[in-house]
């Protein structure tokens, strides 16, 4: 069975989906493939982003991705919005959730942090849903 294609998507594709993006493809691509994406994109990816996933997760994305447009996506299915509260442009796919999680930018490191290891936390069980086929792709 080929891999099950993951979109995270976030406003900025800057911090969360970013981190997700990393983790994903870092702890899970045996299963997964992801992308990442946003609708109002910055510039670069948060610098606190960038050292959480280096120094806490020996990940290291400077320079590897980058902010880009949910409409650059390939074919997706399944689409994880990260919590932006904001309506998130339609997507095709075979699943979506939200995973309501608050924007750590500007409140520090350890919050960074924590963020991170939720996002992590939410994989796991994402990929366990999907081997125990509570959620079903195609």
């Amino acid at each position: 069975m080929p891999k099950v294609k993951v979109a995270y998507v976030c406003v900025h594709n800057s911090c969360r989906s970013q981190i997700a993006e990393a983790l994903t493809n870092h702890y899970f691509s045996k299963d997964l493939k992801a992308y990442s994406g946003g609708t109002q994109l910055k510039s670069e990816i948060n610098s606190d982003a960038v050292f959480i996933l280096k120094d806490k997760f020996a990940i290291d994305i400077a320079g590897k991705q980058i902010p880009k447009s949910v409409y650059t996506l390939p074919p997706i299915d399944i689409v994880i919005t990260m919590g932006c509260e904001v309506d998130c442009p339609y997507l095709p796919c075979q699943f979506r959730e939200d995973w309501g999680l608050d924007d750590p930018t500007g409140k520090g490191l350890l919050a960074m942090e924590e963020t991170a290891n939720t996002i992590k936390e939410k994989i796991e069980k994402l990929v366990t849903r999907i081997k125990k086929k509570e959620i079903i792709i195609k």
